[in-house]
């Protein structure tokens, strides 16, 4: 189903420029058809295109993470935003060529639902296994919480937010879009002077590997863009075959498959003893599926779109989002406040896929 509307309440057409952009494809319904039309091969094409994917994005953190050592940013400064954009390079590829390539519903879907799947499965499973790493586990991810505190709760403040003024809204335009776009650009730059600080580099003379570094943080973003391309065609013919709205892939499979990065890099920091690091990646994610992914979606799309047929993926993306500032301000991060995270996102699902309607 297209969710583009022209204000009269009537379906639109997929937009000029679009066409221009997918010459080789046809339309269904005012949607492009898939590349391939067998169930199987689609089913082959996407999840191949998760495996690359994840390998992909983390080739380009790996290297992005080294490109802030060897150039000498800092890991508070330019180095932490460099690593926080590469986490969600899957997310904002998959959802800006969905909105290229006529399929708006998956990339609102994909931006608000990978916040569910942060907010819910990441989070929850990341509480889960501190905990039994060590019993005091859970009562150290809050209290280093403490000392970002501010930068924390505007994540969440404006992951929450953000869907709420969508559904009161009702409909989302490109002028929404360029506002989101901004607040992330503007935040960002107040979050690297804020950091900054006086920031000495290591070493005065420039250090070897930089250019090695940069050109493989390329080519795994190169091979990110290539994949979601695959994984957003693939993705919208499995939900034609299974009959589904192409919005629940979006928010549900498609989502999870963009947020495998955050959730193998969160996981890894837990289990390295480093639980304000994971809580950052997740609150980080946050911030951008909301601002820039989201915002970049609807820039980029021409026609208004009804976000009230995305009422699963609104209500539970402002919902877990709610949770789980409530959760922290109250010092309530513990394995049980995981397994209800975990248990949202499953009911997410049910939801989802149960065919319910508001």
């Amino acid at each position: 189903m297209c969710l583009a509307s022209d204000g009269t309440g009537e379906p639109s057409l997929v937009p000029q420029h679009v066409n221009a952009l997918i010459v080789s494809e046809k339309l269904v319904d005012g949607c492009p058809q898939a590349l391939f039309e067998d169930p199987l091969i689609n089913v082959l094409i996407f999840v191949g295109s998760l495996v690359v994917l994840d390998r992909a994005c983390d080739l380009t953190v790996t290297n992005a993470v080294k490109i802030s050592d060897v150039a000498g940013f800092g890991k508070k400064t330019i180095g932490f935003i460099l690593v926080a954009f590469c986490s969600s390079l899957p997310a904002l590829s998959v959802s800006v060529l969905a909105s290229l390539t006529g399929r708006i519903d998956v990339a609102i879907g994909n931006a608000l639902g990978s916040n569910i799947a942060n907010t819910s499965l990441i989070l929850g499973v990341c509480l889960i296994l501190l905990t039994l790493k060590s019993p005091k586990g859970s009562r150290l991810f809050a209290v280093s919480a403490k000392e970002e505190t501010e930068t924390m709760y505007y994540g969440l403040f404006t992951g929450s937010a953000i869907p709420i003024i969508l559904f009161y809204m009702g409909n989302a335009s490109r002028i929404l879009g360029i506002v989101l776009v901004a607040v992330f650009g503007a935040y960002t730059y107040w979050l690297v002077r804020r950091k900054q600080g006086p920031n000495v580099p290591s070493e005065a003379q420039p250090r070897p590997g930089l250019k090695k570094r940069l050109s493989l943080a390329f080519l795994g973003g190169a091979f990110v863009v290539v994949a979601s391309y695959f994984l957003v065609d693939s993705a919208s013919s499995i939900a034609l075959f299974m009959h589904v709205d192409q919005a629940v892939i979006g928010g549900t499979i498609v989502a999870f498959g963009t947020s495998v990065s955050v959730l193998s890099a969160s996981v890894r920091a837990v289990m390295k003893g480093q639980a304000d690091v994971s809580l950052g990646n997740v609150v980080g994610s946050i911030f951008v599926n909301a601002t820039l992914i989201l915002g970049a979606s609807l820039a980029l799309w021409a026609l208004s779109v009804d976000v009230t047929i995305l009422f699963n993926v609104v209500l539970f993306s402002a919902l877990t989002s709610v949770f789980v500032w409530f959760f922290l301000s109250s010092d309530w991060m513990n394995w049980k406040v995981g397994v209800v995270l975990v248990f949202m996102y499953f009911l997410f699902l049910v939801m989802s896929f149960g065919g319910y309607k508001p």
